[in-house]
């Protein structure tokens, strides 16, 4: 396969330092990794993680015809929606390193909150619980599915690496036991990860082939830089992304406005309430009041698990755009295919918002109730 040079790894605003594409080189063609390279990235927050995972996946995609990427930064996260913690296959090498795209993973688990802290306990069980699928799916099996041979995985952390977020990155590192080990450091010393191995106990042998590198922003001092994000806009704007996915890509929609009124005249899916269970996660919301809870909310569209031991599989996202309670019906918009959509039977609700813009555009009414798309028969 023909390999992609320095200049074609950069992007109009992202700087790729030497640093970097020597890094990724040393995951990507480590001659001692077999099976293939298992890559867990981290450091503070904005300090790059997401862009060098990108790269490392391109530069994996050169070598390998599929990358396993597993995401735990439910916060920011990369292919789905926020909420999610999911496992994806890639297949494509990534022409711009500063565009995000949404794809469908392979699993995908609803947390329900942007962050762990609410319920670090199943955030862990569930981080676990993609790693091994990948781990019985691309390394114990190779010799049944000789098409998921030689599948290195990515993973992708939170800039949570302080207090309970330590804790949390340290167990999910103990479990995994990557290959390799990317700390990112930036030049607030204070707000890095500790040096060295940190995630090994005294008297324990690393396993992990440790990389450090310094963040990609730098100042005229070559010092590294944050660079500020506002989290709350990326996420919306990762929402919108997703459901604008209901609508044909050729169609005309630009804008906030558009995309909100075309939410509203969009056709919704009719759920009984009797064929499925809903839950509130995080929270207990009493029978009475779980229609006032689901109106005009994100819900997460699961397959109910019949075993205890496993978790229910998260097919996406929903907006429940009305509720008839007479009828006990729900009304959703969700751009889930119908094939999918058939084996929902739970509804997860958590924290996830539709973004304040859909809902405040100025001469539109909210989405879920200001148009009738209804039958009036």
């Amino acid at each position: 396969m023909a390999s992609l040079n320095h200049d074609e790894l950069q992007s109009s605003n992202i700087f790729i330092p030497e640093e970097w594409s020597d890094a990724a080189d040393t995951i990507a063609y480590d001659s001692t990794t077999s099976p293939p390279p298992v890559a867990f990235v981290c450091g503070p927050k904005n300090s790059g993680k997401t862009t060098f995972s990108r790269l490392l996946l391109n530069v994996l995609l050169q070598r390998y015809k599929k990358v396993a990427y597993l995401d735990t930064d439910v916060g920011q996260t990369e292919f789905t929606p926020p909420g999610l913690l999911s496992l994806t296959i890639i297949d494509k090498i990534t022409s711009d390193l500063s565009i995000p795209c949404l794809k469908t993973p392979e699993r995908c688990f609803f947390f329900g909150d942007i962050s762990s802290k609410r319920d670090p306990k199943t955030y862990l069980a569930y981080i676990f619980a993609l790693y091994d699928h990948y781990r019985r799916t691309y390394l114990l099996n190779n010799g049944e599915s000789p098409g998921n041979a030689g599948v290195p995985l990515v993973i992708n952390t939170t800039g949570w690496v302080k207090g309970i977020g330590y804790d949390i990155l340290v167990d999910i590192l103990k479990y995994i036991s990557p290959t390799h080990v990317v700390k990112i450091c930036i030049s607030a010393e204070s707000k890095n990860l500790p040096a060295g191995a940190f995630w090994v106990e005294d008297g324990d042998a690393a396993v992990s082939t440790l990389i450090e590198i310094n963040s990609a922003r730098q100042d005229s001092f070559n010092r590294s830089v944050l660079v500020q994000k506002d989290a709350r806009l990326l996420r919306d704007l990762r929402v919108m992304a997703y459901f604008r996915q209901c609508f044909p890509s050729d169609m005309q929609i630009t804008t906030i406005k558009e995309l909100s009124r075309a939410l509203a005249a969009h056709p919704p899916y009719e759920i009984p309430v009797s064929s499925i269970k809903i839950k509130h996660v995080h929270c207990e919301v009493p029978k009475s009041e779980v229609f006032y809870s689901l109106n005009a909310t994100i819900v997460g569209l699961a397959v109910d698990s019949e075993y205890s031991e496993n978790f229910p599989d998260c097919m996406g996202l929903g907006i429940v755009r009305a509720i008839d309670a007479l009828k006990h019906v729900l009304y959703v918009i969700t751009p889930v295919p119908k094939s999918s959509l058939q084996k929902v039977d739970l509804l997860l609700q958590g924290f996830i918002q539709i973004p304040t813009c859909l809902l405040q555009v100025q001469g539109c009414i909210s989405p879920y109730m200001s148009a009738d798309v209804l039958s009036s028969a």
